[in-house]
């Protein structure tokens, strides 16, 4: 088991490697997972661990925590409607995709629901064993989806050549070893009673609000090194590229083509979206269009990190995002369920 570890460990370096060495966007992220989605796809005998993507997610929810100053919160109080308009727009994409899953995907209602829902893929899978619906199409949806989105939209920033300007807050402030370790063990306990209590993301959400509440009250144990920050978007990349594997695409082909198709569309309307936000606020465009597309926290917050465009902005849209989908998914499925089932048997009749 150690030598699969080590070599989708080395996998994912090597990948980081040369993407940093052809310029691409985020490398330590996308170049650690398209080269570990590659070669597992392929068949390499390699693996990797929860404990590295939990180190992954602990790093960035810490590093984004020190972004969260008083001004900062003071700035995102005032955005209070916009994260309340993206939370909604979350739903409707989640409705949308699961309209379009369960028509041409050829999957019963409840399992186009949950592979639609704009929400964590655990949490998502989860409820989707709850309600008895196929947790494995479930899971590879939002595993495409994932990859489709953090490639994508960093590629196409590049393209259209957007950058940012918001400051790297971290700067600011000093490195420091005892306060280093003070932040690990803290963080590191927010984290550990955040996963008992069974909370989405816990070790993104747990050090994140421990960081918060200190950069919050001005107090600024240290910052994290840039190595480190590097370190996590890799174990990050390797662990989003380590959920493919040689049969992942053979599975069900024509349903993963719908869900493809289904994201396409979904950033699509993210952009749109965004551009609309972006023309009655004062957010900048880029930022609206990390804040509201379909990925998860940690890529999304990534991508706005690496890139300087507004990780606390992009931060507070998708936590509140992630917890209001996390809350609302499963009551409205029950309600739509409970007003598609009669359409359903009187087509059954007329048939």
């Amino acid at each position: 088991m150690f030598v699969k570890y080590l070599t989708g460990f080395l996998l994912a370096l090597s990948g980081a490697l040369v993407a940093v060495w052809l310029t691409i966007p985020l490398p330590w992220l996308i170049g650690s997972l398209l080269l570990t989605a590659i070669t597992k796809t392929a068949g390499v005998n390699s693996t990797s661990h929860t404990v590295f993507r939990n180190i992954g997610q602990w790093v960035i929810g810490t590093s984004l925590g020190l972004y969260f100053t008083p001004e900062v919160l003071n700035i995102i109080s005032g955005y209070s409607p916009f994260i309340f308009a993206g939370m909604v727009f979350a739903i409707l994409l989640g409705i949308n995709g699961s309209l379009i899953l369960r028509k041409w995907g050829h999957v019963d209602f409840k399992t186009a629901w949950f592979a639609s829902a704009i929400g964590g893929a655990s949490e998502m899978a989860n409820l989707a064993e709850k309600n008895h619906a196929r947790t494995d199409l479930v899971a590879s949806a939002h595993s495409l989806r994932m990859i489709m989105v953090v490639v994508s939209i960093p590629f196409a920033f590049k393209f259209l050549n957007i950058s940012g300007n918001y400051p790297g807050t971290e700067a600011l402030y000093f490195f420091n070893t005892s306060g280093f370790f003070k932040l690990i063990i803290l963080t590191s306990i927010a984290g550990l009673i955040f996963k008992k209590l069974s909370l989405p993301n816990p070790w993104v959400l747990g050090p994140l609000l421990v960081t918060i509440l200190l950069t919050g009250n001005d107090t600024i144990l240290t910052y994290l090194p840039n190595e480190i920050s590097k370190l996590g978007q890799l174990f990050i990349g390797w662990s989003l590229g380590d959920k493919f594997g040689p049969d992942f695409f053979k599975k069900a082909p024509r349903y993963l083509s719908v869900v493809a198709i289904s994201n396409t569309l979904n950033l699509i309307l993210a952009f749109g979206f965004s551009y609309l936000l972006f023309l009655v606020s004062d957010i900048p465009f880029p930022t609206l269009v990390l804040g509201n597309s379909p990925g998860g926290i940690a890529e999304m917050a990534i991508t706005a990190k690496v890139l300087s465009l507004g990780a606390p902005v992009v931060t507070a849209f998708h936590v509140s995002r992630m917890v209001f989908v996390l809350l609302i998914t499963s009551p409205l499925y029950h309600f739509f369920e409970k007003h598609l089932k009669p359409k359903a048997s009187i087509k059954h009749r007329t048939d």
